[in-house]
């Protein structure tokens, strides 16, 4: 009988922890990893990257008369012979990139 109890315990145990992990996980902010990974994915539909980066800690920026608690980074591709490099930045709430522009 004690070791059914203590199987029933452990089971339990385990499937609390699984649902509390599912319920952190949907509250969670995304992380600046899991931005650069959205991000990175979002540049590539339109070729390849050959370098990327994100600062950590995120920055408040105004896009279209809304204010944004986001991410900012940067990719480089090379397109005919040349290397150039955009920056953007992603939502720390959703993980969308909000803007993106070509710097020299």
């Amino acid at each position: 009988m004690k070791l059914r109890k203590a199987v029933l315990v452990a089971g339990l145990g385990v499937a609390v922890g699984y649902l509390a992990k599912q319920q952190m996980d949907n509250y969670q902010k995304v992380t600046p990893e899991k931005a650069l990974k959205n991000a990175k994915e979002t540049f590539k539909r339109n070729g390849p990257i050959s370098g990327s980066w994100i600062y950590m800690k995120p920055e408040e920026v105004e896009k279209n008369g809304l204010l944004y608690n986001a991410y900012r980074g940067g990719v480089t591709r090379n397109m005919d012979g040349e290397n150039k490099q955009y920056e953007f930045y992603v939502d720390v709430d959703s993980g969308a990139v909000i803007g993106s522009v070509q710097t020299v």
